[in-house]
């Protein structure tokens, strides 16, 4: 029993501290950015503020129920979740898929919004976790160890890519890759599979009969040679962030997101916080970043086992290139691709993710916690 209790009382208390800031922090400035859009769409500013607030609520329960679930029962759900997790994905191409902005990503369910692709990066991590962990050299083979993970992330990338979502499957993608390398694939392995994933990226731009992705890569390189078409939204982010210099305007007093950067709540949700609290604003909170992440690293090393060192990782990976991705494309490094901003943006889905898979973090810092209380 005395175990037990230690058991249950410890954990990740720098973690959930940092999770809780942000969550909070995302609260405020969904709030602040989504103002005029909210009034716009529903005649009321409070509508996203209400909605945020209720899906933060839920995201708290989650986690602290994936809090006290032992990570190791994941191992059981890891074949049939990444199966259930495809099927998702499939379904959405169907009639039962919703389309919005010519794009199909969504499932409804009722009055909720199910985002496939968001249930298939936890997914991916807990397979990938899973099928690495069962064999400590399973990751020097390429024909059962390697090529088996390439087959998954051409699958899931590929679904993921007919939505059109090439930012989730270049996450899911990177997600495998990296926790390959985690594991201790051979680095020539590695290296080939890095230019092959470079390659069919830049043919599946180049073969777009639309014209979409193109488009995408070409307002990147030079967002103000369309101002009002394709680079509007990036210029729009880039005048957000010039205009809020070092400290910022304000909160609440941001300019662009009066109806002229779209959906500032969203994937742009950073270009309003530089704007009103400036680059000190955004300084604080990428040092908050960096603390989760170490803390997600710090969990991972200590794992009580390969399973939980892999899953740990693997969080830690899908946050850190879903904050690099999203900071890149509000700065205009790369092309706008869709990807929120973790804890912070607006998004059911996403914040649910985020927000569970700190549970799983919280939760393997306690076996650890507890099995170094045995120890002694």
């Amino acid at each position: 029993m005395k175990k037990h209790g230690i058991q249950l009382q410890s954990g990740d208390f720098v973690l959930t501290i940092m999770t809780l800031i942000l969550v909070i922090f995302g609260v405020i400035m969904v709030f602040s950015s989504s103002y005029y859009s909210s009034i716009n769409e529903g005649g009321t500013p409070y509508s996203y503020l209400i909605r945020d607030i209720i899906w933060a609520m839920a995201g708290f329960a989650l986690m602290m129920l994936l809090t006290v679930v032992d990570y190791r029962l994941y191992k059981k759900i890891a074949l049939p979740g990444i199966i259930i997790s495809i099927g998702l994905l499939a379904l959405v191409l169907t009639p039962m898929g919703t389309e919005i902005n010519n794009a199909s990503r969504w499932i409804y369910v009722g009055p909720v919004t199910v985002m496939p692709g968001e249930i298939t990066k936890i997914a991916v991590i807990i397979f990938t976790a899973w099928f690495l962990s069962r064999k400590s050299n399973v990751i020097k083979s390429f024909f059962t160890g390697v090529l088996p993970l390439i087959f998954l992330a051409g699958l899931c990338g590929g679904l993921v890519m007919m939505q059109p979502n090439m930012s989730t499957a270049l996450i899911i993608g990177g997600i495998i890759f990296a926790m390959m390398f985690v594991a201790g694939i051979n680095l020539l392995y590695f290296a080939g599979m890095i230019g092959a994933g470079a390659a069919a990226a830049a043919a599946l731009i180049i073969s777009d009969d639309t014209g979409y992705r193109m488009a995408r890569v070409m307002s990147f390189l030079d967002p103000f040679s369309d101002p009002q078409g394709t680079g509007y939204q990036v210029v729009q982010s880039l005048l957000a962030l010039g205009s809020g210099g070092l400290f910022g305007l304000g909160l609440g007093n941001s300019v662009q997101k009066t109806l002229y950067l779209p959906e500032p709540q969203n994937d742009f949700i950073l270009a309003i916080i530089g704007e009103e609290l400036g680059f000190i604003g955004i300084i604080l909170l990428m040092a908050c970043y960096l603390v989760l992440i170490w803390r997600g690293i710090r969990i991972a090393v200590a794992a009580p086992d390969r399973f939980g060192m892999l899953l740990a990782s693997g969080i830690t990976i899908m946050l850190g290139l879903q904050i690099i991705m999203n900071v890149a494309v509000v700065t205009s490094l790369m092309p706008p691709t869709g990807v929120t901003l973790p804890f912070v943006s607006y998004g059911g889905n996403a914040l649910l993710l985020f927000m569970g898979s700190m549970g799983i973090l919280l939760n393997i810092s306690r076996n650890e916690s507890a099995e170094r209380q045995d120890k002694k």
